[in-house]
């Protein structure tokens, strides 16, 4: 059963992430699937509705990450956790190159297994969105 959220605390959560996804950054004014706002903690491993358990995300990445915490790293097959958007730094774990998410670490390899961010219509839309200047380049030296 979903919490409700009060108005004011998604438009804070929203703004926080400059109307992004917090996962695949894609822009949540001009995509094509609806903004939700992810329990990071879902509800039944006992997460708080509150401005540090939510999260700004597409309807696609939170519909794989569900009420998942952690992963199996294919690399090495250790259980690893999620990308945790209220304690972590996205570039940290993540590069972003011509569309695609490059992983930096194992946090950042589950994430992008786990909530497929380099689906072929998704990297075709962020590579648009950075050539036409609308999605900045978060990069680091790949």
């Amino acid at each position: 059963m979903s919490a409700y959220i009060a108005e004011w605390l998604r438009r804070l959560v929203i703004e926080r992430a400059n109307n992004q996804c917090e996962y695949c950054l894609i822009p949540l004014n001009i995509t094509f699937v609806l903004c939700h706002i992810d329990h990071i903690i879902a509800q039944k491993h006992g997460g708080l509705t509150v401005s540090e358990n939510l999260a700004s995300t597409c309807a696609l990445c939170n519909r794989f990450k569900g009420s998942d915490l952690v992963s199996i790293d294919n690399e090495t097959g250790a259980i690893v956790e999620l990308f945790h958007p209220r304690n972590q730094k996205w570039s940290e774990h993540f590069a972003l190159r011509d569309g695609l998410i490059f992983p930096l670490t194992a946090v950042g390899r589950v994430t992008v297994t786990l909530l497929q961010l380099n689906r072929p219509e998704r990297v075709a839309e962020r590579d648009f969105l950075f050539r036409e200047g609308i999605l900045p380049l978060i990069s680091s030296d790949l």
